[in-house]
């Protein structure tokens, strides 16, 4: 019998209170996910693709394909413990890879596609993957990265040959997705595991130093359900959509992962660059009921024209977060979309309105979907991110005590470790990193935020100096050391500013070297580079050239001066204390 996280409460207070994690002491991602399932020719993944063609994948194709490509794997030296990178769009081989990897006891590594050479080197050489399965259209530079990685052996290529297999001419150097899975048998036996076994690892931004590897256990995606329930309002019968990278937590945890272990559909379609009206175009073609749409795309969607009446919508709930949501986008949402029983079920449980709800969540590559909204337990209020997930004790503490303040003080988001799956094990190879995130019987989150009278939990300012550009966490340390590589800076500071659309957009003031000519040659020059080295996201959209940039005693480049000149300039106010 399949089984599954289960919120059937009458109350969120009932909730909180009741809800316990009861967990199989064998727990295995894969079987989770893909056999649990009482009905296996279900549909789990509808696949769409730029020219049109379509696939349908039950949960019984998704174990037999992962099987043969476990096999596939293992046949490479592929073993318990081993990392795998995994640098695919929105496509089947995508997944596929995870399965296969949690099957093995390996572990998985999900990476951008929008990543360039320098942030694929750095990644997978910091992981010690042993192989890559790559898209065609990165191959190339998954190749020149990997040739300073001692670690890797295999780059495994996603030649395109759909469903039914055949694609086998990959890239000079690299090894064809087709021929390493197939002729291998439909059977596979899994490895021993639990929710604390390695399964997967993935690279945050941080303010300081290059990005850090975050390495969950098995039970970090059934840990996501609790508030997957909530933000789709309990009412999970349904097909499932986001147009987020299958890198990014926000896609894997937030919907993919969590959407299967209730036996529901999601549906694949690389899109390339966010497109409204695509979007729009794949809601009604593959009937979504639930959607995970970053604020920047909803932001993008709420410039189409009449979307209810020019698009067949079954669209019941909305979940975003990355950035704060906005009072217009909830109002938009409620009066643009209109209301969809579709083929999923009924309308949102809170029956109090025909429009698209949309719950804002909130929570950290280390600790992801820890406070949300839930319209049919309580009210939204603009501008909260909601209150505690059953499962997450959530507090508001010192950090340097590990105290809980008095409600409505200021102090860091934490969330207890102990029973947690959500939780991270460790920072890679990284041991006083991880130290430093825990005060006693708490992980610390490093954002700051406080709490009311009646649970809500409120979000201040990040202690650090990430930037959050279009939901994607930008560290600037990592944008100034790519800047700095080239002859004509001599300093740098990036930071983010506000902008209507995407949030915060990249912009970095920097000082020419000696002879330089600041011109706006050099700004696209710069520009390129990073978006060639780093990510197409991580470019800085504006650059101002000065004379000189604040510094402290010891050099280090005072970016919150920085941001607090910017803001001023543009009359918004300074940084939170």
């Amino acid at each position: 019998m399949a089984w599954h996280v289960s919120l059937d409460y009458d109350t969120y207070e009932a909730a909180r209170e009741a809800f316990a994690w009861d967990l199989p002491d064998d727990y295995n991602l894969a079987h989770d996910l893909l056999r649990k399932h009482d009905d296996a020719d279900a549909p789990a993944l509808y696949q769409g693709y730029p020219d049109g063609r379509r696939e349908t994948y039950t949960f019984d194709d998704l174990d037999r394909l992962s099987n043969r490509l476990a096999h596939g794997l293992s046949d490479l030296g592929v073993e318990r413990d081993d990392r795998v990178a995994v640098v695919l769009s929105q496509r089947p081989e995508n997944v596929l890879t995870h399965l296969a990897c949690w099957k093995i006891g390996a572990v998985s590594l999900p990476l951008s596609v929008l990543f360039g050479e320098d942030a694929l080197r750095y990644r997978l050489d910091d992981s010690g993957a042993k192989a890559v399965v790559a898209d065609p259209d990165r191959t190339g530079t998954v190749l020149a990265a990997a040739a300073d990685c001692d670690a890797l052996e295999h780059v495994v290529e996603a030649v395109d040959g759909g469903k039914g297999g055949g694609g086998t001419d990959a890239t000079e150097g690299a090894l064809a997705f087709d021929a390493v899975r197939d002729g291998q048998p439909d059977d596979f036996a899994l490895a021993e595991t639990d929710i604390d076994t390695p399964a997967i690892v993935m690279y945050t931004s941080g303010s300081t130093g290059p990005p850090k590897g975050v390495l969950h256990g098995h039970g970090v995606w059934v840990g996501h359900c609790p508030a997957f329930a909530m933000y789709f309002e309990r009412d999970l019968a349904g097909t499932y959509w986001t147009p987020a990278d299958w890198a990014w937590i926000g896609a894997l945890g937030d919907l993919v992962f969590p959407a299967w272990h209730y036996g529901q559909a999601v549906v694949g379609s690389p899109m390339g660059k966010f497109d409204p009206e695509e979007a729009f175009s794949i809601l009604e073609e593959f009937d979504v009921t639930g959607a995970f749409v970053p604020p920047t795309a909803i932001r993008m969607m709420m410039d189409v024209d009449d979307p209810a009446d020019r698009y067949d919508l079954s669209l019941r709930a909305i979940c975003s977060g990355g950035e704060p949501l906005t009072p217009e986008i909830l109002d938009w949402a409620d009066a643009a979309l209109g209301g969809g029983g579709g083929a999923g079920g009924s309308p949102p449980s809170s029956g109090e309105s025909d429009g698209v709800v949309v719950n804002e969540l909130y929570g950290q590559t280390e600790a992801n979907l820890l406070v949300c909204n839930c319209r049919g337990w309580f009210e939204a209020r603009p501008g909260s991110m909601g209150k505690p997930v059953p499962g997450h004790d959530v507090a508001i503490v010192d950090p340097e005590t590990g105290e809980e303040v008095p409600t409505g003080e200021v102090g860091e988001i934490a969330v207890r470790r102990e029973g947690d799956p959500v939780v991270f094990r460790e920072y890679w190879n990284l041991p006083e990193r991880t130290a430093a995130a825990r005060a006693g019987e708490w992980h610390l989150t490093g954002d700051l935020g406080s709490r009311d009278e009646d649970g809500y939990v409120w979000f201040k300012a990040r202690d650090d100096d990430v930037i959050i550009t279009a939901g994607y966490r930008v560290g600037p340390g990592e944008v100034e050391s790519a800047l700095l590589d080239h002859e004509a800076v001599g300093q740098v500071g990036v930071v983010g500013v506000p902008d209507e659309t995407r949030g915060e957009v990249i912009k970095a003031f920097v000082q020419p070297a000696a002879g330089a000519t600041p011109d706006d040659d050099l700004r696209a020059e710069l520009q390129a580079l990073v978006r060639d080295r780093l990510a197409k996201y991580e470019y800085p959209r504006e650059i101002e050239f000065v004379s000189e940039l604040p510094q402290t005693t010891t050099g280090k480049i005072q970016r919150r001066k920085l941001r607090e000149r910017e803001r001023g300039e543009r009359g918004e106010g300074t940084d939170a204390t």
